[in-house]
């Protein structure tokens, strides 16, 4: 059977060359030229993209094989891995580079394809997007591609593997972490590099039609050509499609990942519940003759109403180590965006077992330094001080450990419990809130809800897309 395949790729790979030679013809005659795939050999190669699927489907992991059944299939010669993936037209997409993919063993190309729908299932197309201002788009694709490949076998020769990267950039990472931190201390050793030995930066851009080996720095450019979807509608897609391929026993690794994503799409991130509790704060309204009463509109001696209502917020911080500097600084330029648009008031509450500062805040300008005071953790001294304060939500930082009851009730205002990257419950046993976990945020990025999408794709928005594509 392996022998079967390997002839056939063969044979495959030399009717590529056929038309290749062609279209490089054109291009040494300064002629304006595109790629013309023949329809036959279209049919020809998934014809045998078919044989592969059905290989899959046959292996205990026919979680793979099922789900590619459900993918559009493309071919595209400027794609730099075996295959690529991206979300279009309200299906995914996997493309495969003939010049690539038709080199490896039978094993090989089956990897290549559970690699892509391990990004999938990862959330890696929006996870990419979320981090893409922080980290170079090779450190992501790197980390990302650590992420899969550590649960595959038979991987191409020149697969990022996180043997490889510990040797090549002489680091000690541990196996089984997570994307971002494969991220933070890839970027770190690629930063160093690059001061020592001022090499190329890793994000310069190419326009090569025609890619003949793999190559990590533009292995996932293409999901710059995703539409535009916010995280829930995509991750309800890509929830249909993991049901769909679930016919058998799966992986434990696959469990895992499929219960992550699942637990996701009914969990609202902290700053988009922060964005619902700022629209239901209950306003205050004031008369006006400018606007028509809203009940009597054809009664124009009726003065209309005007929303007056200052939202007082308290932004309470447990200063007693428990979240970082940066954490707290990224969390407060998302508060800030999230209430611009309301008449507010932002109060910072220092607190670690007693408050030990106080201070308005209207701009990120205006956040101050903490104080370097170390003590212990109590909430209740926050609560004292915001019922004497007539507030309408209280948002509190911290992780979580602290008193198991608090010595006060708090009074007529909402509630929001933010827990820091170290946090996993909260001490109270009643939380008089809703309490969320923080997660790391860049203040340039868009919040993606259900009516406020981000432009520019899933990730690497600030690359240019490829825009050759070969039905």
């Amino acid at each position: 059977m392996e022998n079967y395949f390997i002839s056939e790729a063969a044979l495959l790979y030399q009717k590529t060359y056929s038309f290749i030679d062609d279209y490089q013809k054109k291009q040494s005659d300064h002629t304006s030229a595109s790629i013309i795939v023949p329809v036959d050999y279209k049919k020809e190669f998934f014809n045998f993209i078919d044989k592969v699927n059905v290989k899959l489907m046959e292996d205990k992991d026919n979680f793979y094989g099922y789900f590619l059944f459900q993918m559009t299939r493309k071919i595209r010669f400027d794609i730099s891995s075996p295959t690529a993936v991206n979300f279009k037209n309200a299906k995914y997409v996997i493309y495969f580079n003939p010049l690539i993919f038709l080199t490896l063993t039978l094993e090989q190309m089956e990897t290549t394809i559970k690699h892509e729908i391990l990004h999938i299932v990862s959330l890696h197309l929006l996870r990419a997007r979320d981090l893409k201002n922080n980290y170079s788009k090779l450190a992501l694709n790197m980390s990302m591609d650590i992420v899969v490949n550590t649960y595959l076998t038979h991987l191409p020769p020149d697969a990022v593997t996180l043997h490889w990267i510990n040797m090549t950039y002489s680091l000690f990472l541990l196996p089984f972490e997570s994307f971002e931190y494969y991220a933070d201390n890839i970027q770190t050793a690629l930063d160093s590099l690059t001061k020592t030995k001022n090499i190329p930066d890793a994000d310069s851009k190419t326009n090569e039609k025609i890619k003949t080996k793999y190559d990590p720095k533009t292995t996932h450019d293409i999901w710059n050509d995703s539409d535009e979807l916010d995280n829930q509608t995509l991750k309800k897609f890509t929830e249909k499609y993991i049901d769909a391929s679930q016919k058998g026993m799966i992986p434990k690794y696959l469990e895992s990942m499929i219960a992550s994503l699942k637990k996701s799409l009914y969990e609202l991130p902290w700053n988009l519940y922060l964005k619902k509790m700022m629209g239901s704060i209950t306003c205050d309204r004031k008369k006006t003759t400018t606007r028509r009463n809203r009940r009597q509109p054809e009664r124009l001696d009726l003065p209309g109403h005007l929303k007056n209502h200052k939202a007082k917020i308290i932004i309470a911080i447990d200063i007693s180590g428990s979240i970082s500097d940066g954490e707290f600084k990224q969390a407060m330029q998302e508060v800030l965006r999230i209430v611009q648009n309301y008449n507010h008031e932002i109060t910072i509450v220092e607190c670690d077992d007693e408050i030990r500062r106080t201070y308005v805040v209207r701009t990120i300008q205006d956040l101050k330094e903490r104080i370097n005071v170390r003590g212990g953790t109590k909430f209740s001294p926050v609560f004292e001080y915001a019922n004497t304060k007539k507030i309408d939500l209280l948002v509190y930082f911290t992780d979580g450990l602290g008193e198991n009851e608090l010595l006060i009730s708090p009074k007529k205002y909402k509630t929001l419990w933010v827990l820091s990257g170290k946090g996993d419950h909260l001490s109270l046993k009643n939380s008089y809130g809703i309490i969320k976990k923080l997660s790391p945020l860049k203040a340039e990025d868009e919040i993606l809800d259900f009516d406020d999408v981000e432009k520019g794709g899933y990730s690497m928005n600030n690359q240019e897309s490829i825009s050759m594509q070969f039905d």
